[in-house]
Formats: structure tokens, C-alpha cells, sequence
């Protein structure tokens, strides 16, 4: 017997048939619910492709040197600091990407825009929130622009930063584990 789809299948009962007069209880395999497997299967595999992209696409504090690099695109100069992080300097667009890496790891991010002049206040609150999950209060302090986040995890400051106004976001906690790691990693001769 065939029978269409109806609009909404998960409302639809199951159907039973008979096989030499006994009742099977497995449902009828047709057309309807394979193509709700099918869709279930797509649904599945578009979450979890937005899901990579998105993990990939979005960089920030704490993320790895690779993550960071495919986020915030072309290096333009690499340089060791004395005191054993990495500061790397990207561009993308119209902004201008400086990240200090302590062993692989994001800890201090500056914006800027390539061009030099301010960042909007949508900017800035996308930078912010692209570096914490937690909520960003303003701080008032000096002529400078200060947030920090409602956990206490990281801190920005927006204001001058080589003859340009950037917004600074640091780790607050994961940049002294990562600062005292390399410290305490020095071999210093007496």
C-alpha cells in the first residue's frame, strides 16, 4: 500500500503489517522516514561543520599559535622578546593584528586599524567579546579607556599604542601561569 508524506512526519503513528498473521511492531521503512534520516543526517553535519568553522575562524586569548594565524591572516614581522614570548605582528583587512604568544599560547592581543585612525565602539565590543565569554565593565581610570571582565580572567585598555590607537586585551590569569612558566624555565649562570 502506498501513502504520502504528510506535512509534519514526526506526527504521523507508526504503522504495523502482517506476516502470516502476526503482527510485527517494526515500522514500515518508506519514503517518509528515510527522508527524515536524511534530514537529521544534514542537520548533523551542517552543526558540525559550523562548529569547526567557527572554533576556526574565531581567535582570541589563550588560542594556539595555528588558530591565531588562520584567523588573523598574512605575518608581517616576528620577533623573539627578551624575555622568551613571541610577539608577532598579522594583517587582514583593514586591521592590524599584534599577539604575544608565551609557549604557543595567545596571552596579549592589540588592535589597530591599518589606516591609523579610531576604533568604533561596535569594534571595540566585538574585540572584547571575541576574548571572553564573560561580560565586560568599563573601569574608570586615567585618560585611557580601561574594561576588565565580571570573572576577572582578562583586562583591555584602549588608547595609544605606537602613534596609534589599539585596543589591548590580556590574560589576566593565563598570562602570569605562562609569564611564571618561562621565568622559572631561564637557566641563569652564577
Amino acid at each position: 500500500m502506498l501513502r504520502s508524506c504528510p506535512l509534519w512526519p514526526c506526527l504521523q503513528k507508526e504503522e504495523t503489517f502482517r506476516t502470516s498473521g502476526l503482527e510485527d511492531s517494526t515500522p514500515v521503512a518508506d519514503s517518509c522516514h528515510v527522508l527524515e534520516w536524511k534530514r537529521m543526517k544534514q542537520s548533523i553535519a551542517l552543526i558540525l561543520a559550523f562548529c569547526v568553522i567557527a572554533s576556526s575562524a574565531s581567535a582570541n586569548l589563550g588560542a594556539n599559535s595555528e588558530q591565531i594565524e588562520d584567523a588573523y591572516g598574512t605575518i608581517v614581522q616576528r620577533r623573539l622578546r627578551d624575555d622568551g614570548t613571541v610577539s608577532v605582528v598579522y594583517t587582514k583587512g583593514r586591521y592590524l593584528y599584534m599577539v604575544t604568544f608565551a609557549n604557543s599560547r595567545s596571552v596579549l592581543e592589540s588592535y589597530t586599524r591599518t589606516n591609523g585612525t579610531d576604533l568604533s565602539e561596535k569594534e571595540i565590543t566585538k574585540f572584547l567579546k571575541a576574548n571572553s565569554r564573560a561580560k565586560w565593565l568599563p573601569v574608570n581610570s586615567g585618560t585611557e579607556r580601561h574594561f576588565k571582565t565580571s570573572d576577572g580572567s582578562a583586562e583591555a585598555t584602549y588608547g595609544i599604542l605606537n602613534g596609534r590607537p589599539a585596543l589591548t586585551v590580556r590574560a589576566v590569569n593565563l598570562g602570569r601561569v605562562l609569564t611564571d612558566r618561562v621565568s622559572c624555565c631561564r637557566i641563569t649562570r652564577e
